[in-house]
């Protein structure tokens, strides 16, 4: 062995030494952690740039080698945790978004059955004011066929008592007129009569006239 190599063999065998501790934290510690934890990670890849840059000083390339691979293995870990983060922001995102379509579909559905449910019940309501006016144009058309029918009874009624009044005003006029008739008659019957009384009685005392101037020459004759 070279003496020059003694300080360097030292020199390892003193940073094997030191490194016990961070090793024992390693296997003791993070070994209990998943291998994609960002603690467990920034822990590896410290220790494995520390064991890379004093393989490289030292002029160990075993450590220099298990340390630039344990930077590696850190990194590719990292990376690929990185990545699961993002697809599962992505996939978070996804779900935040279908979520939110979901939602969105859902109050769209019940909007859409509370619209539905709106336009039936102002359909129903609708109908029944339809309903309610029909009845009341076909209750005012009714009072007001009944108050036609009315008039038209009352009119007739008054037609009837007129025609009845104008008949029985015939009728009275008809008597009124026969017995003035009658009265006429009578009259004129009774001034007949009279007439006749008053000729008879002229002619019964020219009768009684001539019976006298006949006695009355009869006595002369006899006396002369």
């Amino acid at each position: 062995m070279n003496i020059v190599n003694v300080p360097v063999v030292i020199l390892r065998l003193q940073y094997r030494l030191a490194r016990l501790p961070l090793q024992l934290i390693e296997d003791r510690v993070m070994t209990r952690l998943d291998e994609d934890t960002p603690a467990r990670l920034f822990y590896e890849r410290s220790l494995g740039t520390l064991d890379a840059a004093v393989g490289s000083v030292l002029g160990d390339v075993n450590l220099q080698a298990s340390g630039t691979a344990l930077v590696d293995r850190s990194d590719a870990l990292a990376g690929a945790a990185r990545l699961d983060a993002a697809a599962d922001a992505k996939r978070e995102k996804a779900d935040a978004a279908l979520r939110s379509d979901l939602t969105e579909a859902v109050e769209e559905q019940q909007e859409a059955h509370e619209t539905r449910q709106q336009e039936t019940q102002e359909a129903r309501r609708a109908a029944r004011k339809r309903a309610g006016d029909a009845a009341e144009n076909a209750q005012q058309r009714t009072t007001a066929l009944k108050q036609e029918a009315q008039a038209a009874a009352t009119q007739k009624a008054s037609a009837v008592e007129a025609a009845r009044k104008d008949a029985h005003e015939a009728i009275l006029a008809d008597e009124r007129t026969v017995v003035e008739g009658a009265k006429a008659t009578l009259e004129a019957a009774s001034d007949k009569r009279g007439t006749a009384a008053a000729k008879r009685a002229r002619a019964d005392r020219v009768e009684e006239l001539a019976e006298t101037e006949k006695a009355n020459r009869q006595a002369e004759r006899a006396e002369s």
